[in-house]
């Protein structure tokens, strides 16, 4: 069974599927040493690790090497969280993700909002369709065997009635035919219901404050969790905080605590 066909499984499976976000080899080790069973990039966590923002600032060729590194230095599954497909047209995405696959990443991640002039929005339904249509088409046709995770943002950019606006993309990605769909920033379990019984396409969901336990996501459908760029801001939050108490005590003393 390839690496490919095990992911995909992962995501069928009655047990929930906790996806390590990653943004280096030594994260990507950590996880593998834990003992889960995938790992994500975060692109935000990748950028800023590099001095970027978030939003496809840094290239493409510069995040090749990082999904590289981490597939040659640890022996895991690995998605590739790809925005919204570095590429202006649907050849430089297809050759983007053709790359990834071509290095052993068993998936991507790709995004139906884009960040213009500094703010996020949603992809119209007729520009997600006319973006994505060609780029899944020429994947099939030449034969790129990659799981795609679809993002869709309403609940994360916070618009008005997303259970709506969402259940009306997931229709798109059905037509598409993609193999999963992660919304961020969704909590309610009512509305979590409502998302995951609409569609037998499996459903991610990320960590938030707010977010039910992994035992009542999993009664609700939900099949694959992600933790997004939150620990990797929890670890420099306390690499901040340690960094102040070692001067503040003038003294290695509080980092062996």
């Amino acid at each position: 069974m390839t690496n490919i066909q095990i992911f995909k499984d992962l995501h069928i499976n009655d047990d929930l599927l906790l996806v390590g976000n990653v943004w280096n080899v030594q994260s990507a080790k950590v996880y593998e040493k834990l003992g889960y069973k995938a790992l994500a990039t975060s692109s935000s966590a990748v950028a800023h690790s590099l001095g970027y923002e978030d939003g496809e600032e840094m290239s493409f060729d510069i995040y090749f090497y990082i999904a590289e590194r981490i597939l040659k230095s640890a022996n895991i599954l690995l998605s590739v969280d790809l925005e919204g497909g570095y590429g202006n047209t649907s050849d430089q995405i297809v050759s983007n993700i053709s790359r990834l696959a071509a290095i052993g990443a068993v998936g991507i991640n790709i995004e139906d909002s884009v960040v213009v002039d500094g703010a996020r929005k949603l992809l119209t339904k007729e520009e997600l369709h006319e973006k994505f249509k060609p780029v899944i088409s020429k994947l099939k046709a030449d034969n790129i065997d990659i799981f795609i995770n679809f993002r869709t943002d309403p609940f994360l950019l916070g618009i008005e009635n997303p259970v709506d606006e969402t259940l009306q993309r997931i229709r798109i990605f059905e037509e598409l035919g993609v193999d999963g769909i992660f919304v961020p920033c969704i909590t309610d379990e009512n509305d979590i219901k409502t998302i995951v019984n609409s569609t037998e396409t499996p459903i991610n969901v990320m960590c938030m404050p707010d977010l039910p336990d992994f035992e009542t996501l999993k009664n609700l459908g939900v099949k694959r969790i992600s933790s997004g760029n939150f620990l990797n801001g929890y670890i420099y939050n306390h690499l901040e905080d340690a960094g102040r108490e070692v001067l503040v005590k003038q003294s290695f003393s509080p980092i062996f605590m």
